[in-house]
């Protein structure tokens, strides 16, 4: 049995290297890296953070990423409900994916099966594993954030992650952390196996980012 072992954190680099070389602004100081809890997460008055190594880091938003978050919810939103599949959450839905270990996908889907008593959960935290988790890029995510953060769906058991960047204006779609799609302008999108019946050409989805008055 292979174990890994993480190096320790002796520097503020060493931190935001193990984090994915994210910028350092992105870091919450208060409390000290390394220390923060489930609780700490709650007490935050912003909320828009996520829980990693014990240490709270923002997830920046601009506009285009909740519009698109919002819109892709919109559209997937009434095959759930339909069909009676589970529940959607958006970018405030808070799970805890392992232990210690809190993600806010911008926009998740969960089965009835994987929610305990197939309900709602009352916890404000839940330890719940999405179906899908989709994360719409933003400006400051990068490659080895990204990549740590799909290691962790899957590793916790989330069944596909859908990354979508809107500038670009391209979706990749993984089934695993190193399978991938890449899907442009003229493809649609589909849920696969997860959402069955979901489909929606990504021309039409992108064009919600020309819509104007």
């Amino acid at each position: 049995m292979n174990i890994r072992f993480q190096p320790p954190v002796r520097t503020v680099a060493d931190l935001l290297h193990r984090l994915g070389d994210i910028p350092a602004d992105r870091v919450r100081f208060n409390p000290v890296p390394g220390t923060a809890t489930v609780e700490d997460l709650l007490r935050d008055e912003n909320r828009r953070c996520e829980l990693v190594d014990e240490t709270l880091v923002e997830k920046p938003m601009g506009v285009r990423e909740p519009l698109l978050a919002i819109y892709l919810g919109e559209l997937i939103g009434p095959l759930v409900r339909r069909q009676n599949l589970g529940i959607l959450t958006g970018a405030d839905g808070t799970y805890e994916l392992l232990s210690g270990l809190v993600r806010l996908p911008d926009l998740a889907f969960v089965s009835w099966d994987r929610l305990p008593g197939r309900r709602l959960p009352d916890e404000p935290v839940p330890n719940v594993v999405p179906d899908l988790a989709v994360e719409v890029l933003s400006a400051s995510n990068t490659l080895g954030e990204m990549a740590r953060k799909r290691g962790e769906y899957f590793k916790a058991g989330v069944r596909l992650v859908w990354e979508i960047d809107p500038r670009a204006r391209t979706v990749r779609i993984y089934s695993s952390e190193i399978a991938f799609t890449d899907l442009t302008g003229t493809d649609t999108l589909d849920g696969g196996t997860v959402l069955p019946g979901f489909t929606q050409p990504l021309a039409q989805f992108f064009a919600e980012l020309d819509r104007h008055g």
